[in-house]
């Protein structure tokens, strides 16, 4: 009985999912991928490590100077501290994430010859590189899908609509897995951040005008 409850549970979460991400493709059809700019897998690669606690707009003001000054994953890992924390300074955190980057770009060159590893099992081995960024990096930049990217906007929608209620990245990313088509985890993610950015703010979501209101469980009492 518990189990077919259970099976009942799991479809009726799988069909609002797909009515959801059916309606945010119609809200947002110009999202493709990442708003972070970048030309290659490593220059994702540090721009995701940069836009941790710092929007994505800014991150890509400093990546502007960034790219230009550092071409190459060696020129990161031999680069001087001052001047790589004067280029990041209006980054939050930038000298903890100057030296994560550093550090991740010695760890690729030394053990994978300076390629960026095309797994998550292998990102995931170099510290400073959770599931979320190798997510990020595998699908966007090498056309890699192996998961759902889960960033702070995802976690909070996905509780929101009670599609999880979770609150640890990983088992809500599992548990998207097993509800979302794998042929829709790339969008699901990118058409959630959007929505999440320009409507389902965290403090001040935008009830009145969202095009999945009558499918989220929160509206109501958010809206109130």
């Amino acid at each position: 009985m518990e189990e077919n409850e259970q099976s009942k549970n799991i479809a009726e979460l799988k069909e609002r999912a797909q009515k959801i991400l059916s309606l945010l493709k119609q809200a947002y059809p110009d999202v493709k991928g990442t708003e972070l700019n970048f030309s290659n897998a490593w220059e994702l690669l540090v721009a995701t490590v940069l836009a941790a606690q710092t929007p994505d707009a800014r991150v890509n003001e400093v990546t502007k100077v960034l790219f230009q000054r550092y071409r190459s994953i060696k020129d990161y890992a031999e680069a001087d501290d001052r001047e790589l924390e004067e280029i990041l300074k209006p980054i939050n955190f930038y000298r903890k994430k100057a030296q994560r980057i550093k550090s991740i770009a010695k760890i690729i060159l030394e053990k994978y010859n300076g390629e960026i590893p095309k797994s998550i099992e292998e990102l995931t081995k170099i510290p400073g590189i959770g599931r979320k960024t190798a997510n990020m990096v595998l699908a966007n930049a090498l056309n890699v899908v192996e998961g759902i990217t889960v960033d702070t906007h995802v976690m909070r929608l996905a509780n929101r609509f009670k599609l999880t209620t979770q609150k640890d990245r990983n088992k809500i990313e599992k548990e998207l897995m097993e509800i979302i088509p794998k042929e829709e985890w790339f969008d699901f993610s990118n058409l959630l951040i959007a929505h999440g950015k320009r409507v389902c703010s965290a403090k001040k979501p935008k009830c009145e005008i969202c095009v999945i209101r009558e499918l989220c469980p929160s509206a109501q009492t958010t809206s109130e």
